[in-house]
């Protein structure tokens, strides 16, 4: 971890990166890959996290996680020890503007005084107001229990990008969450326990008896059409894809027809793979003649 140097008085300018600002980055935020030719720098996507517990075993695992995910974490961090609701809400819409995140990781609770309890629904409000498409993700103990109606509605009340977790949830969901609201999919889409996508390679694999089985017959086209509904699942399980959108990966004259064509032959390739058949209403089903979604094979 690497402590940020920390001054008395608060410089005019913005904090970050001017030898005063009130952050604790992680060492992720230090890494930079060199292309040599042109020395471009290629920067991680940065997730701000505002909690008052950022230090505890419970944060440090979720930063971990995000930093083997390919994001840089940035820690608010206010310079009083007994830093109240209000100094975090500070110094997190100050990060905002320096750091200029992909999402923010947010805590509901900042301590025990009761103007602190739901402190970080005022924050949220205040972050919308500032940055109005940050998708935020709410981060709280109160996922259960008698205030988690409140810390729900308040959380979700607003139409813009933001999401409700327990904080009991495991790394992984969080990372996924975080993605999701950002808008990401990673280059491994698993579906279910029995198919793997690898959108760099191209290649669908079957995962049967801790096997890694490639289907070389979903290629090409077929394979676009299959990765184009595995992000849209990934990002929002149910997310009709429209015709349109999967028709660029079709040929012929009624590229409806030969879409149609394709998706059979897929559902096909699959099955034979996984000893199934998959019918209509299995794996990629035809929603009322608008387009198609992606289910977890049963």
């Amino acid at each position: 971890m690497y402590l940020a140097p920390i001054c008395g008085a608060r410089p005019e300018g913005p904090l970050l990166y001017a030898g005063c600002q009130n952050l604790i980055i992680s060492t992720a935020v230090a890494r930079f890959n060199l292309i040599e030719a042109g020395t471009v720098l290629s920067v991680r996507e940065k997730i701000l996290i505002v909690d008052d517990e950022a230090g505890s075993d419970l944060m440090n695992s979720v930063r971990r996680k995000l930093d083997r995910e390919g994001f840089e974490t940035v820690v608010v961090q206010p310079q009083s020890r007994l830093a109240t609701g209000d100094d975090f809400e500070t110094e997190a819409l100050i990060a905002i503007e320096s750091v200029r995140p992909s999402a923010v990781l947010l805590d509901v609770r900042f301590g025990d005084h009761p103007d602190d309890q739901f402190k970080g629904l005022g924050i949220l409000g205040k972050i919308i107001e500032k940055a109005p498409n940050l998708p935020v993700l709410m981060f709280t103990q109160y996922a259960r229990g008698p205030h988690r109606d409140t810390a729900a509605a308040g959380s979700l009340k607003f139409s813009s990008s933001v999401d409700f977790i327990d904080k009991l949830a495991s790394p992984d969901e969080v990372a996924l969450r975080l993605r999701r609201l950002i808008g990401r999919t990673p280059e491994h889409i698993q579906i279910g326990e029995e198919l793997l996508i690898d959108g760099g390679a191209a290649i669908v694999y079957a995962l049967r008896g801790g096997q890694k089985t490639p289907i070389r017959s979903v290629q090409g086209m077929k394979f676009a059409i299959l990765l184009e509904l595995a992000n849209a699942w990934y990002k929002s399980p149910g997310e009709l894809v429209p015709f349109w959108k999967l028709e660029r990966f079709s040929e012929g004259e009624d590229s409806r027809a030969s879409l149609r064509v394709r998706v059979r032959e897929i559902k096909d390739a699959l099955g034979e793979a996984l000893g199934k058949k998959f019918g209509p209403e299995d794996l990629i089903v035809n929603v009322r003649n608008r387009g198609y979604v992606l289910v977890v094979p049963r």
